[in-house]
């Protein structure tokens, strides 16, 4: 008999988490870049922030 668990946790710091949280901050970063390219101002003018 095996005491592994055959449904293993997928919760916590996996690959896959890793990997997608790394191309949603990629991601978000581009979003950041696009606005300041379109709107020529930074993203806290653009928002008023500052």
């Amino acid at each position: 008999m095996s005491n592994q668990n055959p449904t293993p946790n997928k919760f916590g710091f996996t690959p896959e988490a890793e990997n997608l949280n790394g191309r949603l901050a990629m991601l978000g970063f581009a979003a950041l870049l696009f606005t300041e390219l379109v709107t020529g101002q930074g993203v806290l003018h653009f928002f008023g922030l500052v």
